[in-house]
């Protein structure tokens, strides 16, 4: 890219959106040169789809870039062009050949060059030739297509699949989902479960209502955008509302410890064998499940590699070897570079009514395996807690019921976890009612005696077979365990629409309600400078183009204040890091003295190599925690609060700034700037980088400084020590360990510090688009009242009546979406009740 620029640019300067500008660029131009001829619509229809993606920002690097690929003679056949599609999703390719598609009919029809020119677009991309009959059917006004081709461009193209959350893409995506033909709803054979999950299916269509609300609003935007009525600014809000309405889904999360019955429980939910189920561990890796329009398996690397394996493959990747089972070598789990895997079927009931399941590894298997587990819990609606009948609430299991307790309340031990769910499986196995009663007693009983570790008055409680309900499920009977698997699945079917799904949809309600408010005050304000109550003088016209300059400088002020801030701040946690990482070496021995072993230091060496192992990765990581909470987390706020009080300090000068134009005006047009935007949480960012300490680096240590090669090297050298006197020869093991594991740790360091670097610019960078937002906002509110004026002034009456007419029309609209809102929040609210 810098190179094409004639720049030179950082990883920040390349965003997906200059990626996806720059490909752009190629396909339209040689789209528009396909049939020899350019026309005056084909200019004029690449301008505008261009414009679309063309922020203030990035527009003197987009013509650069234009320059550039004119001049190397860029193509859809250079190696350039197929490195750059290489960051892309599927999606945001697909978006890019149908934007293509859009541009071959500008001039009203599609030549058989551009169509050819298309296929091979299509082909270098990876495009399914059905899904581009799709897109030609489309823009060519065609009805036949291809139901099950269409519905997959349907998804592809739904703002909720794209890596970015980009407005430029969601609104994009939303234009070429306006012209396709319309969908045709797939029957599913649910042949494997008789649940019917009709809540789910209810909220689903309250979701998808509101969705299409959003679409409708966003297309009255742009019209009054167009028509010079509102500002551009309001696109990026409702497209912003519309990505998390579209993006909703119930996460649930199957979590315990190994040889419970977890793979089981979840092919029972699914209705099918999906999951691999062993009787040792067996789970090699977090699997997330989740609806697609056609069934895939895709391999999410931990160095941002994705991959699609062939569905025969899956159960490989999504477990650990048998023989590392049967051995106990829990190590190959740190090994695998896999990050997680996701499943998609268009056949699984509970998927297709928005649910995503989250497979995670035995809580016992490994360390990192349960902090793994615990990095889930973030970002969960439902948490399963499968435990066995057989051996109820070992240790371990009551500690990890607290644990997920104390994590899923943010941290309080006050109230009960409400959305925990524990799952006594096995039960077929006890064979007399005496034993069954003992079972819930001692787990109510762990319970209520434990503070309300969960709400017991909601169902949260079950006692199940999966293995004997997935049984009755496949060979379609109805028994005593299919219908105990049944009342829990209602039961949480019941918790997700009524307490998570209720939430959410008011929330949206409530947020699209907020939009709507905002778009009528501005019409309002635009009918008044039509009806001329709003009258701008020369000097209040150069007052506010002095305003708008002085607001573009404090942004480039403020650019550089942050910018010097994080440079400080990454030269201070530097500093800190150094100290900290000199100062180890010592910190470690000091505490190995206490490291102890019940293994026999004669016969079981190699069980008690591996043990100090491990608890030098303990020590390691409970250092790195220690340094995050006392220096790194320490450094970050202190220059995240002097910035804070700067950022005040000039949203408030802007404040005054802009109420003084009201005042002088009789408007209101300083209401409309969004200051909550400045809100930024770095709570975020602060709670991250703990876990990544955890899980990151204690992963990186077994996986990139094979440390576990310590255990056969001395196994192998284990002769030299065996006439050494017992502490010597321990005390030579520990130090051996620590000097092997520093060194390693050493060669990491670059990686270490890159990633905290990258933490340190997130926070920072969070910190200048949320202001640069704000001062957008109000350039574009007084170069919209400028433009309004102007127009005003150079219309006819007939003209002005007419605008009026539309800003009547167009409020009339909003307010009968505020209605129906109304009424789905009524339905909504019935429905939770009955």
């Amino acid at each position: 890219m810098s190179r094409i620029s004639g720049q030179r640019l950082s990883q920040r300067d390349i965003t997906p959106q200059v990626i996806f500008l720059a490909l752009l660029i190629v396909v339209l131009r040689d789209i528009a040169c396909a049939d020899g001829v350019v026309t005056e619509e084909e200019m004029q229809r690449w301008q505008t789809i261009l414009k679309r993606f063309v922020s203030r920002e990035i527009k003197q690097l987009t013509q650069l870039i234009s320059l550039g690929m004119k001049q190397h003679q860029i193509s859809v056949y250079s190696p350039e062009f197929l490195m750059l599609t290489h960051p892309l999703s599927h999606s945001e390719k697909l978006l890019l050949i149908s934007l293509s598609y859009e541009m071959s009919t500008a001039d009203g029809e599609m030549d058989s060059r551009e169509k050819n020119y298309l296929e091979i677009v299509g082909k270098q991309l990876g495009i399914k030739s059905q899904h581009l009959a799709v897109l030609e059917a489309g823009f060519t006004h065609q009805v036949n297509v291809e139901p099950d081709a269409l519905n997959e461009v349907y998804f592809l193209l739904d703002p909720a699949c794209f890596q970015s959350a980009d407005p430029v893409f969601i609104q994009a995506a939303n234009g070429i989902l306006a012209i396709l033909p319309g969908r045709l709803e797939q029957e599913t054979t649910e042949q494997h479960t008789t649940e019917s999950y009709w809540k789910l299916k209810k909220y689903q269509e309250y979701r998808k209502q509101l969705a299409n609300y959003c679409y409708q609003i966003s297309q009255l935007i742009q019209d009054c955008k167009n028509h010079g009525i509102l500002p551009h600014t309001l696109i990026g809000n409702i497209a912003e509302v519309s990505q998390k309405i579209k993006s909703q889904r119930f996460r649930l999360a199957v979590v315990g410890e190994f040889s419970k019955g977890k793979s089981t429980l979840l092919n029972a939910l699914l209705g099918e064998e999906i999951q691999p189920v062993r009787a040792i561990p067996c789970s090699g890796t977090v699997t997330v499940i989740k609806y697609g329009t056609e069934r895939r398996v895709t391999c999410w690397y931990k160095d941002g590699r994705i991959e699609e394996i062939p569905f025969d493959q899956y159960k490989l990747k999504a477990t650990i070897s048998k023989d590392a089972a049967l051995e106990h070598r829990s190590d190959e789990l740190a090994q695998s570079d896999i990050e997680e895997i996701i499943f998609e079927n268009p056949e699984l009931v509970l998927c297709k009514n928005g649910v995503e399941i989250v497979d995670s590894p035995g809580l016992n298997e490994h360390p990192d395996r349960t902090s793994i587990t615990y990095k889930l819990l973030q970002d969960t609606d439902a948490v399963i807690f499968l435990t066995d009948a057989m051996r109820l609430l070992t240790e371990k299991e009551k500690e990890l019921i607290q644990d997920m307790r104390y994590k899923l309340n943010n941290s309080n031990l006050d109230e009960p976890a409400e959305n925990l769910f524990i799952l006594v499986n096995f039960m077929d196995m006890l064979d007399n009612e005496e034993d069954l009663h003992d079972v819930r007693t001692r787990l109510e009983n762990f319970v209520i005696n434990e503070n309300l570790l969960i709400n017991t008055g909601k169902n949260r409680i079950h006692y199940i077979s999966a293995k004997l309900a997935l049984k009755a499920i496949q060979n379609k009977y109805e028994d005593e365990y299919l219908k105990k698997f049944q009342f829990f699945t209602q039961s949480l079917e019941n918790f997700l629409v009524l307490e998570r799904g209720k939430v959410k949809i008011r929330h949206s309600i409530k947020e699209l309600n907020s939009l709507i408010t905002k778009i009528l005050n501005w019409l309002v304000q635009s009918q008044n400078v039509l009806d001329g109550n709003i009258q701008l003088s020369k000097a209040a016209k150069f007052e506010i183009f002095e305003k708008i300059g002085a607001v573009s400088g404090r942004e480039l002020k403020m650019r550089i204040l942050i910018n010097s801030q994080k440079k400080q701040a990454a030269y201070d946690v530097y500093n800190s890091w150094q100290v900290w990482y000199n100062k180890l070496p010592k910190k470690i021995l000091e505490k190995s003295i206490s490291w102890s072993s019940q293994h026999s230091k004669v016969f079981e060496q190699k069980e008690r190599i591996k043990e100090y192992t491990n608890r030098f990765l303990e020590e390691l990581k409970a250092e790195l925690n220690t340094w995050q909470q006392s220096s790194l987390d320490i450094i970050i706020k202190q220059y995240i609060g002097i910035l804070d009080n700067e950022i005040l300090q000039e949203i408030n000068t802007l404040n005054t700034e802009f109420e003084l134009i009201d005042k002088s005006l009789n408007t209101n047009f300083s209401d409309f700037i969004d200051r909550d935007i400045m809100q930024v949480d770095t709570t975020l960012f602060f709670g991250t980088l703990g876990r990544w300490s955890v899980n990151f680096l204690g992963g990186m240590l077994l996986v990139s400084t094979g440390l576990i090669f310590l255990v056969p090297l001395f196994v192998s050298s284990i002769n030299k020590f065996t006439n050494w006197v017992d502490g010597q020869q321990d005390t030579r093991i520990k130090q051996k360990i620590i000097e092997s594991g520093l060194a390693k740790f050493a060669e990491s360091q670059d990686k270490i510090t890159e990633q905290i670097n990258q933490y340190i610019s997130s926070i920072f960078e969070s910190k200048i688009k949320s202001f640069s937002a704000v001062i957008a906002q109000a350039i574009a509110l007084y170069e919209n009242l400028l433009e309004q004026q102007e127009k005003a002034h150079n219309e006819t009456l007939e003209q002005r009546e007419a605008q009026k007419m539309r800003i009547y029309q167009k409020r009339q609209e909003l307010e009968q979406v505020q209605n129906e809102l109304e009424v789905i929040l009524s339905k909504c609210t019935y429905d939770s009740k009955n």
